[in-house]
């Protein structure tokens, strides 16, 4: 289970059973696509998807304190491909009407003090597909730096193959 993280507007927290209804309004709308996801076509969709989170530790519900629904989710998984650095790579989705306020990029500056300072990984990576302007945003306000463009570097869960744009933040005190 991860632990939970609290910002002023925000708590970030596992997910629970009783999130299925929030992560059905989050995962419909057909603009998860821009991340890599399928949007959800129904709660049938949405309890077995809310089944797997429950089972893992590393998925954060994002939840908005004023009304404590879930908003959002980030996932933490093992970047194995960093060599010596010890990593974690980051990806979140916000629900579409929660988008331009700055909450995902509250919740990310959080997880990415809690990654350096409690998990003390060396590195966190996260990468976006071109044209997701909203992602390159946040990650930049977040103080991740561009690294490359990978033409075709992945597919969705549709079959498409897209482009990935990759960022980094290295751990302040490796910069010492």
């Amino acid at each position: 289970m991860p632990t939970p993280l609290e910002t002023p507007r925000l708590l970030l927290r596992p997910w629970l059973e009783t999130d299925a209804h929030d992560l059905f309004a989050i995962m419909h709308s057909p603009s998860v696509r821009d991340g890599g996801w399928k949007p959800h076509t129904d709660m049938t969709e949405s309890a077995v998807v809310l089944r797997r989170y429950l089972t893992s530790d590393d998925r954060f519900a994002v939840v908005l304190k004023e009304t404590g629904h879930v908003i959002g989710s980030i996932r933490l998984t093992p970047d194995n491909n960093r060599g010596r650095y010890r990593a974690r790579m980051l990806n979140y989705v916000l629900a579409e009407e929660f988008r331009g306020n700055g909450y995902m990029t509250e919740a990310v500056m959080r997880v990415v003090q809690y990654v350096f300072a409690d998990l003390d990984m060396d590195l966190i990576s996260a990468f976006h597909y071109k044209g997701n302007e909203r992602s390159r945003n946040v990650l930049m306000r977040c103080g991740f730096s561009y690294e490359i463009t990978i033409p075709g570097g992945c597919r969705r869960y549709d079959g498409a193959v897209l482009d990935a744009v990759c960022y980094s933040v290295l751990n302040p005190r490796l910069l010492r």
